[in-house]
Order: structure tokens, then C-alpha cells, then sequence
């Protein structure tokens, strides 16, 4: 592993972590190449914006959970991979029930070439910080679909000032929001922003 790319949790402590793609529980619904592990990777840059936004969060009552964060360039090559082969209907209308999977890359939902493999890009939402429980953001995590872009008609009033809490958290601390999917972030002054890495996350 990259020296300044490290496991979050151990310079965000407190931070909430569920590495989908190291689980079943995606859209290509299996463990997916690279993910050896159920931890989050990011370059130490991520760290501190994330720390900020940590520090923000908790002020509003709520924490950070993290989906993803460094992805390998293996796990990319995978995606295109499995999107080309025939439907088997598992994971489809869970996270992409109006398009065919071939379309993913097409409409933007997954890239060829990821932004997640450059370290500093993270998928998180936020949690009750009183409960524990997730804040209701009118859609999952991998929802392809139109109701997961900022500013989706179609949910509710709770949902859509959810996410523009986290929206102002994660912008106040130094990240860009991508505007197909509500849960994705990518660090503004990114250290590697040419660099595709693919170790292994183990």
C-alpha cells in the first residue's frame, strides 16, 4: 500500500465504516476484485478532510458513515466486466431497476476510470449520532437512478434536507459532490489527481 494512503478509521477515529464492495451486498452481489478486506482506504489528505467533516457532522448530531473510499483499479476492471454479461436480475431492482447494466457507464454511474482509484473520493451518509440509525436520504447506496441526484424530486422534505446536510458538511470541508449520486465526494485539492492505484485492500 501507497505510504500516504492509509485504513481511515485508524487517523478518523469515531468514523462508521460497511466497505460494500468487500461484502455481497452491492449491485454486482458478490465480494468484487481488490476488496480483501472490510476496511476503508484514503490518502492522509482524506483523512483530515474527513476529520473536519466528522467535526461538523457531530456539531449538527450526526456522524459519518463510509461505504467506499480507495478503490482498486482490479475492482473497476471487474464492473465493466460483469456489466457486459448476461442479466441474472439478483441485484437489479434494488440498484439500477430502470436501466440495463450496460447502461451504468454510459449515464455516469460507474467510470472506467474512477476517481475512487485516486484515494481521495469517498461514498458515505450520515447517521443519528442519538440513535445510531441512518439518516433517511430517499435512496441507497448504488441506487441508479434519477432520484439519487442532488436536487431529486420525488423525496421527502426530511430526505432532501438530509442531504443537503451532508452536502454542506462535506463542501464546507474541502470536497466536490458529484451531482448523479447524493453520496458520492471527492477531495477538492486531491494529492494524486493523475494516478490510478491498484493495490489490494488487505
Amino acid at each position: 500500500m501507497n505510504a500516504d494512503l492509509v485504513f481511515v478509521d485508524e487517523l478518523v477515529p469515531g468514523v462508521r465504516w460497511d466497505a460494500k464492495y468487500a461484502t455481497w451486498d452491492n449491485f454486482t452481489g458478490k465480494p468484487v476484485d481488490g476488496y480483501l478486506a472490510n476496511r476503508i482506504v484514503g490518502t492522509t489528505a482524506l483523512c483530515a478532510a474527513l476529520e473536519r467533516a466528522q467535526e461538523s457532522a457531530a456539531s449538527l448530531g450526526f456522524g459519518l458513515l463510509l461505504w467506499d473510499g480507495y478503490r482498486p483499479q482490479r475492482a473497476v476492471d471487474s464492473f465493466l466486466r460483469w456489466s457486459k454479461q448476461p442479466e441474472d436480475g439478483r441485484t437489479k431492482l434494488r440498484h439500477y431497476p430502470k436501466i440495463d447494466r450496460a447502461e451504468m457507464f454510459d449515464r455516469g454511474y460507474v467510470a472506467a476510470r474512477s476517481g475512487h482509484t485516486r484515494g481521495s473520493t469517498v461514498d458515505l451518509t450520515l447517521f443519528h449520532l442519538t440513535t445510531g440509525e441512518l439518516a433517511s436520504m430517499g435512496g441507497d447506496h448504488d441506487l441508479m437512478d434519477s432520484v439519487s441526484r442532488h436536487g431529486a424530486e420525488g423525496i421527502t422534505p426530511i430526505e432532501a434536507a438530509n442531504r443537503l446536510c451532508l452536502r454542506s458538511v462535506m463542501e464546507s470541508s474541502g470536497f466536490s459532490s458529484y451531482d448523479c449520486e447524493w453520496w458520492h465526494y471527492t477531495l477538492q485539492d486531491e494529492p494524486y489527481p493523475d494516478t490510478y492505484f491498484d493495490f489490494l485492500i488487505a
